[in-house]
């Protein structure tokens, strides 16, 4: 193995490094890739989570974990029981650096590396105050915000996913934090599957919208209405997320369960195997929230990643990707008609597809995780010379 272009300092003993996270250990592709750099630079990795049913049966983590059994799985008492226990577990156990993913995770780390002084590493998926689930809830918004406000001042090593979120954070703070966005691995030994392995007809344009968060103002709603009124198209959704249940209700009242087919959650070579058999995908975040407002979701680079056109909203993140690499449609309002018209642009012109398809294929040269993880490398040499010295 070539040597790693940055230095790593001599520690006397294994490094010993934790992650925590409160989403699913199995199928958070961000913790996954972060975690899999510092294996990689040979440092002893730990994810700490919680047990869930759904997550906890597959058994595809390369990682050493812990997964607290949790008698509230949901709300501040779910919140309040992970962060104790989180805490605790952290300050009886060695670890030479703490890292923290997510505002949901972050006061356990930081008490406990200012009790043990020891490094810590800040994480930010998103702009957590600005989610909209925190929408209409002040009290719950005001926890948050207070416990963000009395840790990030204080913080030395941040990452975030995009330069406006990072810039949101600088000017709140003073601290501009390392951009790592969630560009995807290469998936070029990925084998998609065949449209027939998938009862879709030829001639059908294929869509897919993928991930671990289908939640609300994120337009799956839209996209299937706009599907119920676009002929010869057939949509994969795959993954989780709090409007699942309300989207599968519609597609049975409908009666499209002939062109829209749910999948669960899956590793992400299996989704990959989805993502590259679809003709394009979809990435439909409105507007609703800061954090959607300048989001660079997982889902964006998957799609640039199998080499598919991308079909969005006009977000000045996703928006600046898709017009530099010239990968996809960009619409101006998420609404049935707007997604309907970009659909039946890309079925009714084969030449326009198959442009953006190689321009997504282009993009995926250097939009990949082979690159963007350097800065990780980098990030915890980083860190691990601060400690050593």
């Amino acid at each position: 193995m070539p040597s790693p272009p940055y230095h790593i300092p001599h520690i006397s003993h294994p490094v010993k490094i934790s992650f925590s996270v409160t989403n699913c250990i199995c199928f958070d592709q961000r913790v996954m890739k972060m975690a899999g750099v510092v294996k990689e630079l040979g440092y002893d990795v730990t994810i700490i989570g919680r047990r869930r049913r759904a997550c906890c049966e597959t058994d595809n983590v390369p990682f050493r974990t812990i997964r607290f059994r949790m008698i509230f799985n949901k709300g501040f008492l779910f919140y309040k029981s992970f962060n104790i226990r989180l805490f605790f577990y952290l300050l009886f156990h060695r670890f030479d650096i703490l890292v923290a993913n997510d505002l949901d995770t972050l006061l356990p780390n930081y008490l406990v590396s200012k009790l043990r002084r020891l490094p810590l590493v800040y994480d930010s998926h998103e702009y957590f105050t600005g989610v909209p689930e925190l929408n209409g809830r002040p009290f719950v918004k005001w926890v948050w915000t207070s416990i963000e406000k009395f840790v990030f001042p204080d913080l030395k090593h941040v990452i975030t996913v995009s330069d406006s979120i990072a810039d949101l954070y600088h000017k709140q703070y003073g601290i501009m934090p390392v951009v790592i966005r969630n560009l995807s691995p290469s998936s070029q030994s990925v084998i998609p599957y065949r449209k027939d392995e998938l009862n879709i007809m030829d001639g059908s344009l294929m869509l897919i919208l993928q991930g671990g968060g289908i939640n609300i103002d994120r337009g799956a709603e839209e996209l299937l209405e706009a599907v119920r009124i676009t002929e010869k198209v057939f949509l994969i959704i795959a993954g989780s997320g709090d409007v699942i249940p309300e989207l599968r209700a519609r597609v049975l009242n409908y009666g499209l369960s002939d062109r829209i087919k749910f999948f669960s959650s899956r590793p992400w070579n299996e989704l990959m195997r989805l993502t590259k058999s679809a003709d394009a995908g979809v990435c439909l975040e409105k507007d609703t929230s800061l954090n959607y407002r300048f989001c660079l979701p997982n889902k964006l680079f998957d799609y640039i990643s199998a080499g598919i056109p991308v079909i969005s909203g006009n977000l000045p993140e996703i928006s600046k990707i898709i017009s530099s690499c010239d990968c996809g449609i960009i619409i101006p309002e998420i609404n049935r008609q707007e997604i309907s018209r970009a659909i039946i642009k890309l079925r009714d012109n084969p030449d326009l597809l198959r442009n953006l398809k190689q321009n997504s294929v282009k993009a995926s040269g250097f939009l990949n995780w082979e690159n963007e993880k350097t800065k990780v490398a980098l990030l915890y040499s980083r860190v691990l010379n601060l400690k050593a010295h």
